[in-house]
């Protein structure tokens, strides 16, 4: 039987002819491209010494491909035509034809770059752009540049930006051949089915369903984004009267190779059949009597966010490449129908092609595969499109904490042990450090990666599943035990993974044994070393965590780990802002410490604690932007305290901090006086440039000081003091005396005088205690005349004035008539100048 694809044969084995031919070959989907073709190069001479290699981006289109093509010759799969995936090989000796999925490439690449054995490396489906094709192809073309010139490359998609391909696979002045196929095998009838903005997706495609199975003939292919909406999809179908006679069968990733078989065989006879798909069924499949696609015009695809170093899946809309790919799936095997979800006019709306994955997704895998290649920065491969600058250094800079990277960015014995294992590299690290540990610990950490690498293994409702790891590794442990909350299948799939880990490590374990009941610490450790970065502490509200890059994470507050202080997260969901812990191990904190010790860094500052008004020291350990504890503790004295203590003077003021007593109020102000009236060598004492000078005069009295009654304790007026000369402490009192004295009587007695800021020095005194005295005293020198405030007997303000001598001549003679009526008993002279003062 021929097929449109048959005219390609003759130009493609014309350009691959030569020792490191290469090939794009464009062909509708249901062309057979990815099964004819390869067997048409069986023919080909340089065939008969190297194998061929064809690349599919899934498991299951690889097994479907190996066993279309060896049905094709009348084989089994494993002789002519083989398939090896990573956990499923079936290949012999007598194998020329082997399909692979992307990572076995790179995989053979990385042990040996010359490929030896190999004749042909055909990458199929590269519109898809998955982020393994991109490493393969790169990898491949620079093998054929430094040490397999003669090895032969093919590019082949229905969809695809083929000049771009063209370029990478020649040279840019000389592109590999294009050679398109452009008839479609058969026609593809387009329905256009928008959804309501109010109708919910699964409701919609169990309509768009029914109606088919009414007006249409064959078998339907359903695409839809996930697994969630497979079920729910799959439940309303259930409940239609009209699809009694249709078998529905799920397909997605997840399942059995059983399970995955069961839903691309053939109906029974008398029944039709309803396949709800994820976007694994898009290319290189062919689902047997499927005349009718309904497609929701939706995909799940992983966006990582480089400033939160998380990945997510976002239901996107598809291409309109994708688009044609999932319609060809109704014109495989005759006339077919598509029913799409959205309009004609949202159609031309939409993006030509999908997003590569190099630009969408975590580069933590991408960058360690260059490592072990020797490459450090892309630019040295050949790349449609180049990674990410901030992505591809922040997957190095992961690399580095995992350890597969020494300190020169190079890869390390961790690294290659890590770079061998078919995982992420967080959860490659894991294995690897549990393996080196101990048998248990390697079982243990086998059966962690089984869970992590594929989606979770709980269902139900969000606040319903359980966020402890612990619960699903005692699942895996216990085949016996229930859940309500258990995903069976999903579980026997993550069982089985587990199992070929450890066959894979070489331990001799049983995961039961490490599984059932598990090692709390160990596990929250094997936990810690995928997930550096991932350490969330409690914050003072249950179930709210903050993480190391300082975003917040939360729990529900009913779950059992809301009240745990430290926990690892192995999986997020939701913003950078605050995202939800969906699986999560607590960690105490002597496992803590083992785990991350040398990255938990002190941080010690003084703070004045507001509530105690006193200076502390607060000690915060912490973990990137997380802290894990702080302590509060009185601070030893040194430059930093002192810092400290002067600060909050300054912030205050001295008047408001510093205990000052009246003698030291009245150094400050006598020698601030002296410095305003007689200038140098009288230091300027004002407020604004004692505040400004505090670390000249004030510091140096702090050396053992520790807080603020250290402080209060302090005598700023001999702190001052001391700050003057020998000869400036004796002139003083003899240019700004404290206090004026009358002598002349047995007990010589002192009144104060006052130095107010920007006025004369002024002294209150009953006015007999002047009595004798011809003129008032004078400051300074006898440049500033003491101004008088002069009191009756009973301390009444009887006259202001700083010329005594012209008192007593003048308005004596007046206060002296008033006041002698009405203090007869205490002396008024005529003369007071020669009168005695009064004797005590």
């Amino acid at each position: 039987m021929t097929s449109p694809i048959d005219a390609a044969v003759a130009p493609l084995l014309d350009a691959l002819a030569p020792p490191g031919g290469s090939a794009v070959v464009v062909a509708p989907p249901g062309s057979g491209k990815t099964t004819r073709l390869p067997l048409a190069m069986l023919a080909a001479p340089w065939a008969a010494s190297g194998r061929i290699v064809v690349l599919e981006p899934r498991r299951l289109a690889t097994r479907a491909a190996a066993r279309r093509m060896a049905d094709l010759l009348g084989e089994d799969v494993g002789d002519t035509v083989g398939y090896v995936t990573r956990d499923d090989r079936r290949v012999s000796r007598r194998t020329r034809i082997e399909v692979v999925t992307e990572g076995v490439l790179t995989r053979r690449l990385q042990v040996d770059p010359e490929l030896p054995g190999v004749g042909l490396v055909v990458f199929d489906e590269v519109h898809e752009r998955n982020l393994h094709t991109d490493i393969g192809l790169a990898l491949a073309l620079d093998a054929r540049r430094l040490v397999r010139e003669d090895l032969r490359l093919c590019a082949m998609s229905a969809t695809v930006a083929a000049q771009r391909f063209a370029e990478l696979l020649g040279h840019p002045d000389a592109p590999a051949p294009i050679i398109s196929v452009d008839a479609q095998p058969y026609p593809v009838d387009v329905r256009w089915m928008p959804r309501k903005p109010s109708q919910r997706l699964e409701a919609a495609v169990a309509a768009a369903v029914e109606a088919a199975l009414r007006r249409e003939a064959g078998d339907v292919l359903v695409f839809l984004p996930g697994v969630r909406e497979i079920t729910q999809v799959g439940q309303l179908l259930a409940q239609l009267p009209d699809t009694h006679a249709a078998d529905v069968h799920p397909l997605y990733g997840m399942l059995s190779n059983e399970e995955q078989d069961a839903a691309l065989q053939p109906s029974r006879y008398g029944r039709r059949r309803v396949v709800l798909a994820t976007d694994i069924a898009e290319s290189s499949l062919t689902v047997e009597g499927v005349r009718i696609v309904i497609d929701s015009g939706l995909a799940r695809a992983p966006r990582f966010d480089p400033r939160t170093g998380m990945t997510r899946l976002q239901t996107i809309n598809i291409s309109r490449a994708s688009a044609v790919q999932r319609a060809g799936r109704a014109g495989r095997l005759g006339p077919g129908v598509v029913y799409r979800l959205w309009s004609k006019g949202e159609q031309a709306t939409r993006r030509p092609f999908g997003e590569p994955e190099i630009l969408q997704i975590d580069l933590a895998g991408f960058a360690l595969e260059l490592a072990a290649w020797g490459v450090d920065d892309p630019v040295a491969l050949s790349f449609i499109d180049p990674p990410p600058e901030r992505s591809f250094a922040d997957a190095r800079d992961l690399l580095t904490r995992l350890g597969a990277l020494d300190g020169n960015g190079r890869l390390s014995p961790l690294g290659r042990e890590m770079n061998r294992l078919p995982l992420h590299p967080r959860l490659a690290a894991m294995v690897a450090a549990g393996t080196s540990h101990s048998a248990e610990r390697g079982g243990l950490a086998c059966v962690v990666a089984a869970l992590l690498e594929e989606r979770d293994v709980m269902r139900g409702r969000p606040d319903e599943v359980p966020t402890d790891i612990a619960t699903r590794v005692e699942l895996i442990g216990n085949p016996s035990r229930r859940h309500p909350q258990a995903d069976g299948r999903a579980l026997g799939t993550a069982r089985r993974r587990a199992n070929e880990l450890v066959r894979r490590v070489d331990i001799d374990i049983s995961v039961t044994d490490v599984a059932e009941v598990p090692n709390a610490s160990a596990l929250a450790e094997l936990l810690a070393i995928a997930y550096p970065d991932r350490l969330a502490v409690r914050r003072s509200q249950a179930g709210r965590f903050q993480l190391p890059n300082g975003a917040a994470a939360w729990v529900p507050a009913n779950d059992p780990l809301a009240q745990e202080p430290f926990l690892i997260v192995a999986d997020l969901e939701g913003d950078r802002r605050e995202a939800r812990v969906r699986m999560a191990a607590p960690i105490d904190a002597l496992s803590l410490e083992q785990v991350f010790g040398t990255q938990v860094t002190e941080e010690t500052r003084l703070t004045w604690d507001t509530r105690r008004d006193e200076l502390v020291e607060l000690v915060e350990r912490r973990l990137g932007g997380a802290m894990l504890d702080d302590i509060t503790r009185k601070p030893e004295p040194g430059p930093f305290v002192i810092d400290a203590l002067v600060a909050r003077v300054r912030e205050r003021g001295i008047d408001r901090t510093l205990s000052w007593s009246p003698e030291a109020r009245s150094l400050r102000e006598r020698v601030a006086f002296l410095h305003r009236t007689l200038g140098q060598p009288w230091p300027d004492w004002s407020t604004p440039t004692l505040t400004a000078t505090l670390d000249d005069w004030l510091a140096p009295f702090l050396l053992f000081a520790r807080g603020r009654a250290d402080l209060e304790a302090l005598d700023p007026g001999a702190v001052l003091s001391a700050g003057l000369d020998h000869h400036l402490r004796t002139d003083l009192d003899r240019l700004a005396p404290s206090s004026f004295t009358r002598d002349g009587s047995a007990t010589p007695r002192r009144f104060p005088i006052a130095y107010g800021e920007d006025e004369p020095p002024t002294l209150a005194v009953k006015v007999q205690e002047l009595f004798g005295l011809a003129h008032g005293p004078t400051v300074a020198g006898g440049r500033v005349a003491v101004v008088l405030h002069l009191l009756s007997p009973a301390g009444r303000p009887l006259q202001i004035t700083s010329d005594l001598a012209g008192f007593w001549a003048g308005s004596w003679a007046d206060v002296r008539k008033e006041m002698a009526g009405r203090y007869p008993k205490h002396p008024w002279p005529m003369d007071p100048s020669r009168a005695d003062p009064p004797r005590r």
